[in-house]
């Protein structure tokens, strides 16, 4: 019995040395095909680890334990970001020995390594050379002692958001103060006219005039940076920005290392290590065309220490003989720059924002902050609807059926609220209820008034009407242009509180579903050029131009590549390769294209302005039964001599809603019940109940 349990026990070692063989050619055929190292059968001082290499989570250090277990370790190669290391033994005999190693497990976190070795002829350390820093890059080791690291680590309070001091903001990568100046994400510049007042922080001075002191700068800044990165954060490849700062920049790290990537327009790239207390200095061609950035990942490459000198420290990742892993910690970064007041005049004026044409202005950022949403909405929705009321206005001449059943369903003298009304078209449907409207825009209730109808400026969410008082409210195509589900939920709060108990409010936006049931919209299935008839809803035709058109207007930003080279285990061997300003804000708003699906939810919409016609008009009562080809005969034609100027091009912002979201949006304002809700020519639209439980 015993002697047939030794039998199978040899059939299996047997079959599990067949698998290890079949997995060590695979892993000699992969190293040939991808990285081009040809793997010899007869023994050699010299051996290919595969699965044993910095790309895929195995330190130096601890590959040489395993491999020094079984002889002297001449030299070890572990290039940057690859999944195998090359080693070479003092003799032929310790390499027969570590040849036997194939198949041996290491322990990486929790997971399992195998790895698999194969004879090569030779090891060159040199091969892939040395790598010289960018022009005008300088790096100084060392420059604060860690007293002074301790004080400035301290004197950066992230808990103080005291905002007449400076400038605090949580990005999605990192968290960042701003001292002397705010720089904006938003444009990648700053204010000029607006410095903080308190000025950069006196614990940084000592640290600035010793950098005079040894010609590293013969200019004090003026603004500082603080950037915090946690472990596995960083911050895309970027220039600063040409037109905001002068030529020099010196960045401090404080707290951990790092490893910075630089990159040429050319694609040659130097990975650079910022040892903690080193002083990094920027000027010339490494500020202006070089782009800089860290990737994010847990792990950097980096030399190893000599552990006979163990405070030695370098930057070079040039020697391959000499690198390892080193697991990221918090870093501080202070970085110190000087405003510029004169235009940039650079000898690099293919970067250089202050040597180029203007660039089409760059979409808005979704918003972070209440701050950022009034921003955006009174660039991308006040100020437009003040440029375009008059045009606006003769393209909203046909009440919608649906509104107009709910406003003949009200009680003679009933009290009807319009938030939102533009031109006043539903304010006139039923003449028996006492109807009277409100809009952010003046010039449009300027032509209420001059239709008759009565009509006031205010904001949807505050209007200046009592509680309780209103039996009816209807908001048409307004909510989606708040910004925020905050705002758009004050919005409906806003509506229920003007309702007295009993009263109903009608309440339509925009759809994602542009095709619902089979059926497309009118939006989608009108192909010819006209002026859009209803409100400023899913009918609107404001991109009256071709797709074409559109396509040339549209200002959304290029994209941001990115590339993985090599596993990414642990986010090691991530790169980015495409060279962008940096952007730490939510994404940019894309350009929606008139007449066709939404792509998202929050965009904007062209609106092209027909005969240059802005602001208010007086065109009477009966103007906007015009329609867009009325409105453009009220026009003088050009004479022989005059070209016609081409459409001014305005931008609106939506916030498109997906099935369900209107509602889900109500059920969440207290004391109303949705009575009803439906679908309506590419709308979402809710019929609410004021249930007087507030």
């Amino acid at each position: 019995m015993e002697s047939c349990c030794e039998n199978v026990k040899a059939v299996r070692r047997s079959k599990e040395e067949k698998k290890l063989l079949r997995k060590q050619i695979k892993a000699s055929h992969t190293l040939l095909k991808h990285e081009g190292i040809s793997t010899v059968s007869q023994p050699t001082k010299s051996l290919v680890v595969a699965n044993g290499g910095l790309g895929n989570g195995v330190s130096r250090e601890q590959l040489q334990d395993v491999l020094g277990e079984v002889g002297e370790v001449e030299i070890l190669v572990m290039p940057p970001h690859k999944p195998y290391a090359l080693v070479t033994y003092r003799s032929e005999v310790s390499a027969q020995r570590g040849h036997a190693l194939n198949g041996r497990q290491l322990q990486r976190g929790d997971q399992i390594v195998t790895l698999y070795l194969s004879y090569v002829n030779t090891v060159d350390s040199e091969l892939w050379g040395c790598v010289d820093l960018p022009p005008g890059l300088v790096l100084v080791e060392e420059f604060v002692s860690p007293e002074e690291e301790a004080l400035l680590l301290d004197a950066i309070d992230w808990t103080s958001h005291d905002e007449d001091v400076t400038v605090q903001k949580v990005l999605k990568h990192r968290r960042v103060k701003h001292f002397g100046y705010e720089f904006r994400y938003d444009n990648n510049n700053v204010d000029k006219d607006k410095p903080l007042p308190g000025g950069l922080p006196q614990v940084c001075v000592p640290v600035l005039e010793r950098c005079v002191r040894d010609r590293h700068t013969e200019v004090m800044p003026d603004q500082l940076t603080v950037n915090q990165y946690q472990s596995g954060q960083g911050i895309p490849p970027h220039v600063d920005t040409h037109s905001a700062f002068e030529d020099l920049i010196l960045s401090l790290s404080l707290g951990a290392k790092t490893v910075m990537d630089f990159r040429h327009p050319e694609g040659r790239s130097v990975a650079v290590v910022l040892p903690r207390r080193s002083l990094l200095v920027m000027k010339g061609e490494s500020r202006y065309l070089w782009t800089h950035g860290i990737t994010p990942r847990k792990f950097d490459v980096v030399p190893a220490c000599d552990p006979k000198s163990p405070a030695a420290v370098t930057s070079d990742l040039s020697n391959h003989s000499n690198l390892t892993l080193s697991r990221r910690g918090t870093r501080t970064s202070l970085t110190f720059r000087k405003v510029r007041r004169t235009p940039c005049d650079c000898g690099y004026p293919s970067a250089c924002d202050s040597q180029q044409p203007p660039a089409p202005p760059s979409p808005p950022f979704l918003p972070r902050s209440q701050t950022d949403a009034c921003r955006l909405e009174a660039e991308f929705v006040h100020r437009v609807y003040e440029e375009i009321a008059c045009h606006f206005s003769s393209t909203r001449h046909s009440p919608w059926p649906r509104v107009c059943h709910f406003l003949s369903s009200l009680e003679p003298g009933s009290i009807l609220a319009d938030v939102g009304c533009g031109n006043g078209k539903y304010l006139g449907v039923n003449p028996d209820v006492i109807a009277v409207g409100c809009d952010r825009s003046s010039a449009l209730v300027q032509i209420c008034s001059e239709r008759g109808f009565q009509a006031f400026v205010s904001d949807a969410l505050n209007v200046p009407l009592r509680s309780d008082t209103c039996d009816a409210c209807i908001s048409i195509a307004v909510i989606h242009h708040l910004s925020t589900q905050k705002r758009r939920q004050a919005v409906v709060e806003e509506l229920a509180r003007l309702l007295r108990p009993g009263g109903r409010a009608l309440i339509y936006v925009w759809a994602v579903e542009q095709e619902y049931n089979k059926q497309k919209s009118k939006y989608l299935k009108e192909t010819r050029q006209q002026g859009p008839t209803g409100d400023n809803t899913a009918q609107d035709l404001s991109g009256i131009a071709t797709d074409a058109h559109n396509t040339a207007q549209d200002l959304s930003a290029i994209a941001t590549d990115a590339h993985n080279t090599a596993q990414d285990l642990s986010g090691i061997a991530t790169d980015c390769t495409k060279v962008h300003r940096e952007t730490e804000s939510p994404a940019k708003l894309s350009v929606h294209t008139n007449r066709t699906a939404f792509n998202s939810q929050d965009l904007l919409v062209p609106w092209h302005l027909k005969g240059g016609r802005r602001g208010g008009c007086n065109q009477g009562r009966g103007g906007d039964e015009q329609g867009e080809q009325g409105s453009k005969n009220t026009l003088d034609p050009p004479t022989e001599a005059q070209a016609p100027a081409p459409s001014p091009v305005f931008h609106r912002y939506y916030h498109v809603f997906q099935k369900g979201e209107l509602e889900e949006l109500c059920v969440r304002v207290r004391g109303v019940a949705i009575q009803r809700s439906y679908h309506d020519q590419g709308n979402w639209c809710v019929i609410l109940k004021k249930t007087g439980d507030r």
